[in-house]
């Protein structure tokens, strides 16, 4: 097998267990030194312990790999300074940022708390910010230093965000603001050498393991492995993926698809009096395509109660 990423670095947030530890096994098999960042916490974010993080360094380095794992919060910003620096200290460059640490506070909205809404937004949002902020700084000072550079971020959003899932307004909210991030940091970052992508990722994990209804064969339980997500991480890390930017991919074990971002629809003059409006968007509307479904496919919407 050919390996992808002889002499890079990455960083994998949340790659103690399930789809993280998924990235930082493929990213070593292909020749990454990797830095192995997890909490430790629970679902929910409650909680720690770096076994996890530490059980995934010995795999690495069992397979003939080289790891470290780092117990910082990425949604701290001295930490996410310290994870930058682990990389740099210990393997002496970087060169890819994969964000993936997430917890999840399910709830209706009408029943939602501060708290729950806070703890998703700070683990998701922020935990995307604060860890490519400093590598972003980083690979501006190579940059400037007349070094050669060719970095990746590659974030974390999710179906619940680009799509909507009841539920979710908090995840789903930060993970929308994920993908606008990407885009948004690939349009800055490009003059550095740094490509910014996103994954949307369908997986059964911890997280996911009570959302809908579970595999019921071998088959199905298959397709939902965290395993599928890995290959388009790796290949996003990459110097081959050096031409693509600022996309969303959504990956599982039953497609590779590009999502495609909000387009201006159908449209016409501007209306002044807001009494005429009625029939005006009642057109507009039966000239769009209707919202997409979890599925990806325009019309699947559930229609609001």
């Amino acid at each position: 097998m050919s390996r992808l990423l002889e002499g890079r670095v990455a960083i994998v947030t949340g790659a103690g267990r399930g789809i993280g530890r998924e990235h930082a096994l493929s990213l070593a098999a292909h020749g990454a030194k990797v830095v192995v960042n997890d909490l430790g916490g629970n679902v929910d974010g409650s909680g720690g312990d770096l076994s996890p993080a530490d059980q995934v360094v010995e795999e690495i380095k069992g397979m003939g790999g080289e790891a470290v794992s780092n117990g910082d919060s990425v949604s701290s910003w001295e930490g996410a300074q310290r994870l930058i620096n682990t990389a740099v200290e210990t393997f002496g460059d970087l060169h890819a940022v994969i964000n993936n640490a997430g917890i999840l506070r399910d709830r209706v909205l009408a029943n939602m708390t501060e708290e729950e809404w806070d703890a998703v937004i700070n683990v998701h949002l922020k935990g995307t910010f604060a860890p490519s902020r400093w590598a972003a700084a980083y690979w501006r000072e190579q940059f400037k230093a007349g070094k050669p550079v060719d970095g990746r971020i590659i974030n974390t959003t999710s179906v619940s965000g680009i799509y909507g899932n009841p539920g979710q307004t908090n995840y789903g909210a930060a993970k929308a603001g994920i993908a606008a991030f990407t885009t948004i940091a690939a349009l800055e970052l490009s003059r550095y050498g740094v490509t910014v992508n996103a994954v949307a990722p369908v997986a059964l994990t911890r997280m996911t393991e009570g959302l809908g209804p579970a595999p019921e064969t071998d088959e199905e339980r298959e397709a939902r492995s965290p395993r599928w997500i890995a290959p388009i991480v790796t290949w996003l890390a990459s110097a081959e993926s050096a031409g693509v930017t600022g996309r969303v991919f959504e990956a599982s074990g039953q497609t590779l698809a590009i999502a495609e971002g909000w387009v201006r629809g159908p449209r016409t003059a501007p209306v002044e009096d807001p009494t005429l409006l009625g029939p005006v968007v009642q057109e507009l509307l039966s000239q769009a395509r209707k919202n997409s479904g979890m599925d990806g496919t325009p019309g699947g919407w559930p229609q609001p109660r």
